[in-house]
């Protein structure tokens, strides 16, 4: 492998995402509806502030059982501090990035915007592209 592939060369860029006002309700039916795991959380200006999973989306799903009511924003619910991965980061590098960690996909972001996500998958399909 002579030139190392980049993350961005292989991220995802058609996201789903949420807002941190968004109803968690309305949150927990995206990520249903779009059978995806969970969701980056972007402000107006695109500025990643988090992430939303289905854990959350249970973590709301039990407190609106209890209180009778799911009308919390994400932002309540969202993990705000969140691993991300520099879309100018090689492949192998981005690939060791996830074997020491637990996450199967990572925000891409540049100067606190969101760019993308990738994946154990992508850096796979990348990293046996290059050797191929």
């Amino acid at each position: 492998m002579s030139t190392l592939s980049l993350v961005s060369d292989y991220m995802n860029r058609t996201l789903v995402t949420l807002s941190p006002e968004q109803e968690i309700n309305s949150a927990v039916h995206v990520l249903l509806d779009h059978k995806i795991s969970g969701a980056p959380v972007v402000d107006k200006a695109g500025r990643l502030v988090g992430i939303l999973t289905e854990k959350d989306g249970l973590r709301a799903a039990l407190e609106a059982s209890y209180y009778r009511e799911w009308g919390k924003p994400v932002s309540a619910y969202m993990a705000k501090d969140v691993v991300t991965m520099d879309p100018n980061l090689d492949l192998l590098t981005a690939c060791q990035q996830f074997l020491n960690g637990p996450y199967r996909r990572f925000p891409v972001v540049e100067d606190g915007r969101l760019l993308g996500l990738i994946s154990r998958t992508d850096i796979l399909r990348g990293l046996a592209e290059n050797w191929g």
